[in-house]
């Protein structure tokens, strides 16, 4: 039996309205099945807003009936109208950008749907950011801050990097968290749960975005398919926020990890001996440049040839980010028949529109866009392209698991404007440690 307070138990017997009764009886439930003993409040929240595809398996034109029956669980319908107003709420990637669907082969009707399924979340409190990278528009939870997010990487990008509390949750308990502002408290939203489990000497220099991307892959090979907790050891120079990024996407995406304890990083691991908390090493570990640059070789496929699609931007690019990519494009241009799309969220994309980025890039043959990215958007653009080329490791993978049967390559940033730039792929462009 899970404690409630005052507060949740009024919100259980309904005197705050059937949409968070629901909402809170749905936690419940859900603790209950972790072992939680009692709530915890939730201050932030990510949630999976849109027309998204799964959502295909109910047609029914109203928005309310499909909100309530796929994400709250019930045949009534139960208008979603009210988000916890203590809770900061933003919406992640959608299936359609915002303003533009002709350009990713989508049908009018499927762009008006996903406007009106948007607009009904903002309308309900949801502040439409349309991103997988909340932390660019300011949704930064400080640590000991509990929050919910559909987003692998946030998850362990908030554990490790800020000290902030969350689980691996789901779209439909975030969107009943940010509706009740509850949180089963269990796993690492306590305290004694976020110590280390695993230990790894990473012996590999780290220099790049892809080498931390790649370190990320290696760790989710090598820990074994329950949840742990990594700490990581080494010399790790001239490491910062991108790197950091990349890597904790990377191995959210490859492992059960949600927390990875960085010594001299993570608020919690100071030292080794911190991160552990007195508990016994379960497993240990040495990674060496041989095993990154074993584990890039089966990410990028080796036929040589045109490339039609050039993809960066997972997660989703910030300002400097952009303004090194219109660096290396001043004055050159994109080969014909190339797509080059370069992904952001709507107030980086103004900023590169004032600082004149966006025109570089786009004179040189680019395209930045917002809100989505080809693997959110799926085959109906994907199908198109039967050479693509990603500067990230999510990306690509996401990708690589279609059922289409596409050659996809990966590499470092600028392996991929050149790419772009020749319109071919070489062996030349495969990274090399």
């Amino acid at each position: 039996m899970i404690r409630l307070t005052e507060e949740e138990q009024r919100m259980l017997d309904g005197e705050e309205g059937r949409l968070k009764q629901v909402a809170i009886e749905n936690i419940i439930r859900y603790g209950e099945v972790l072992g939680a003993e009692e709530l915890c409040k939730v201050t932030k929240a990510t949630v999976f807003c849109g027309n998204h595809n799964y959502l295909e398996v109910n047609d029914s034109p109203d928005f309310h009936e499909v909100f309530t029956k796929l994400n709250m669980g019930r045949d009534e319908v139960i208008p979603f109208d009210r988000t916890c107003p203590d809770c900061y709420i933003q919406s992640c990637v959608a299936a359609c950008d915002l303003h533009e669907y002709k350009a990713f082969n989508q049908e009018k009707e499927f762009f008006d749907r996903d406007h009106y399924f948007i607009e009904e979340a903002r309308k309900a409190g949801v502040t439409v950011v349309g991103s997988c990278s909340p932390y660019l528009t300011g949704w930064i939870p400080v640590r000991g801050e509990h929050y919910v997010t559909t987003e692998s990487g946030m998850t362990i990008l908030g554990n490790s990097l800020w000290g902030a509390c969350c689980n691996s949750d789901g779209i439909e308990a975030a969107f009943w968290s940010a509706i009740c502002g509850r949180t089963p408290k269990w796993g690492y939203h306590v305290q004694e749960e976020r110590h280390a489990t695993h230990l790894f000497h990473v012996e590999a220099s780290l220099d790049s975005v892809i080498e931390w991307e790649l370190l990320g892959k290696v760790m989710g090979t090598k820990l074994p398919g329950v949840v742990t907790t990594p700490v990581i050891v080494g010399d790790f120079k001239n490491v910062d926020f991108v790197k950091l990024k990349s890597f904790f996407t990377a191995l959210a995406i490859t492992s059960n990890c949600r927390m990875c304890h960085i010594v001299g990083i993570t608020p919690e691991a100071p030292t080794l001996e911190a991160a552990f908390a007195g508990h016994e090493i379960q497993g240990e570990f040495v990674v060496t440049e041989e095993d990154i640059q074993a584990a890039y070789e089966p990410l990028c496929d080796r036929p040589e040839g045109p490339v039609n699609l050039v993809s960066l931007g997972c997660p989703h690019y910030d300002i400097h980010q952009i303004k090194q990519i219109a660096d290396y494009l001043e004055g050159k241009k994109v080969a014909d028949g190339v797509n080059l799309m370069i992904w952001t969220v709507y107030p980086i994309k103004a900023m590169a529109d004032l600082n004149g980025y966006t025109r570089i890039i786009e004179e040189a043959g680019g395209h930045i866009y917002t809100s989505t990215c080809p693997a959110t958007i799926g085959d109906v653009f994907l199908k198109d392209y039967p050479n693509q080329v990603y500067d990230s490791l999510k990306q690509s993978g996401a990708v690589r698991s279609s059922s289409l049967e596409q050659n996809i390559y990966y590499t470092d940033v600028c392996g991929c404007l050149e790419a772009a730039l020749s319109g071919e792929w070489k062996e030349d462009l495969r990274w090399k440690k």
